[in-house]
């Protein structure tokens, strides 16, 4: 099949995956989302204690004949996958404990590099009816980049923010999709039996994307990542076989408010924020030559200079250098370290550095 010379963003195509993957173009996407059938194997009706029937995944698309049909089936859309990414780019991909182990020894082979794997532990989970084995209350998720070298998005600031200050850890406490966010069909069941919940494709679109990145998803079920990307800004490209599924995930995508592009930024991380010299703090007036600064306690003061510098009895030099030989430190921030006066409050000049970031932003 030919690959198309250009990506047509934010639709669903119908058919095979591995086919439609195979006519796209090389490096052509951002990031892959990828929830593949996870081959139950189920045996039979699974019933309830009342013997009542369970909705469990006992679809034509989720049977393999074999483990080895299910290995090559996994090797050739993982094949597609690290070929269309971005150098760049990363690849989440989730299963049970059906699966999942198979998928990261495959996904190892073609490339890939597994940087986490995340346990999603569900807070209402399935019971296990028969009283045989726990409760399976867990699935895992596999984040990757294309290789042991490659360079990833990671917004590590806006995770940590959103986990109240606290590095966000690899297990993942989110509910099973329920409620009012749960698609269903007509007769009122089920409009796909593995629907994810939002906020799992939230936290990972937030965590490896930034908005106007192309987010593909080959196995496209209900749309889940569709209406998530396309609430915080993303552009997604869905491959699904079945037309029930894709009705559905339109209809569910097209009731999706995007968010205003001020509402889904997130942290910045410092690193990545403009450059401000102190010197531009005295040039804008935010601090004045001949003014002195000290440090949170006032042991050291020091007096601004017209070009930015400090000077304090024999010392003189930047704010970093002034502070650390002060200190008879080796190194020293001098943003967080040098203090000015505000009506009596002892206020670090880092504030002033901020207001200029904010502005040049």
């Amino acid at each position: 099949m030919a690959a198309h010379k250009n990506i047509e963003r934010n639709t669903v195509l119908q058919g095979d995956s591995i086919e439609l993957m195979r006519s796209l173009p090389d490096c052509s996407v951002d990031l892959v989302f990828a929830d593949p059938p996870y081959n139950l194997q189920l045996k039979g009706d699974l019933r309830r204690p009342n013997n009542s029937l369970v909705d469990a995944v006992d679809d034509a698309w989720d049977q393999f004949s074999s483990f080895r049909a299910y290995d090559d089936f996994s090797r050739a859309w993982l094949t597609e996958a690290h070929r269309v990414l971005k150098p760049d780019g990363g690849l989440w991909v989730i299963g049970s404990y059906h699966n999942i182990y198979r998928v990261g020894a495959v996904l190892q082979d073609v490339g890939f590099w597994i940087l986490n794997d995340i346990v999603w532990r569900k807070t209402n989970p399935m019971p296990n009816f028969r009283g045989r084995r726990f409760t399976n209350a867990h699935e895992t998720l596999l984040w990757c980049s294309k290789g042991p070298e490659a360079r990833y998005s990671f917004n590590y600031d806006a995770l940590k923010v959103a986990n109240d200050d606290l590095q966000m850890r690899s297990d993942w406490v989110i509910p099973i999709c329920s409620g009012g966010e749960r698609l269903k069909g007509e007769d009122g069941h089920k409009a796909h039996p593995t629907q994810k919940p939002e906020a799992l494709l939230h936290r990972i679109l937030i965590a490896t994307s930034a908005p106007g990145d192309l987010v593909l998803d080959p196995f496209f079920g209900s749309g889940t990542t569709g209406a998530v990307a396309r609430r915080l800004g993303r552009d997604y490209l869905g491959l699904e076989r079945e037309s029930r599924y894709i009705d559905a995930a339109r209809e569910r995508i097209a009731r999706v408010t995007p968010l205003a592009p001020e509402d889904r930024q997130i942290v910045t991380p410092r690193r990545q924020e403009p450059r401000v010299p102190f010197g531009a703090v005295v040039e804008a007036g935010l601090l004045s030559p001949g003014q002195m600064v000290f440090d949170a306690r006032r042991r050291f003061m020091a007096k601004i200079r017209a070009d930015g510098s400090l000077i304090a009895a024999d010392v003189k030099g930047s704010i970093h250098k002034v502070g650390a030989e002060l200190q008879g430190a080796p190194s020293c921030n001098g943003w967080t370290f040098w203090h000015f006066d505000v009506e009596g409050r002892s206020v670090p000049i880092d504030v002033l550095r901020q207001k200029l970031r904010a502005e040049l932003n």
